[in-house]
């Protein structure tokens, strides 16, 4: 039996105090560079957890290290059709959950080798320009609303 990827996902963004953005590009689409997406396990999965297994999965980052917050934006976009196939027959949409996760700069990454061949910490702007995803750009230039320095002073 074929095991169908929920089409309801989360996009993390990964980024410093100093607002620098952690992006990796793609195995399966080389030059696609993006912050951090997964699909739920479930569909009863709490959004939160798919995006702490997700970091830990592709990053190798323990979320616990920094400061994660849902940015409470939903992204509805149509499924590229070279993934479509990933889907349930018929799904061509899917519903993207925003978070932002604050690490310490020198944060190690261990990239997940089936998903990502390398990664940059780019400053905010620059990884915007990068991301293939539109809606990945809008998350990135969104950042300057969403980052607290005062609480993320402390990492």
């Amino acid at each position: 039996m074929t095991q169908y990827k929920i089409p309801e996902s989360v996009l993390v963004v990964i980024y410093t105090p100093a607002m620098d953005v952690l992006v990796m590009e793609r195995t399966d689409k080389p030059d696609f560079w993006q912050s951090v997406t997964g699909s739920r396990d479930t569909p009863d999965e709490p959004l939160l957890e798919t995006a702490i297994r997700e970091v830990a999965e592709e990053t190798g980052i323990d979320a616990g290290c920094g400061v994660i917050t849902d940015w409470q934006i939903r992204n509805v976009y149509e499924i590229y059709p070279v993934w479509r196939h990933r889907y349930a027959p018929g799904v061509t949409q899917n519903t993207e959950h925003v978070f932002g996760l604050c690490v310490p700069e020198g944060t190690a990454v261990t990239l997940a080798p089936r998903e990502h061949l390398r990664y940059r910490w780019l400053p905010w702007r620059e990884a915007a320009d990068l991301c293939f995803s539109p809606s990945n750009t809008e998350a990135i230039l969104l950042l300057p609303r969403y980052h607290q320095p005062e609480i993320m002073s402390a990492l």
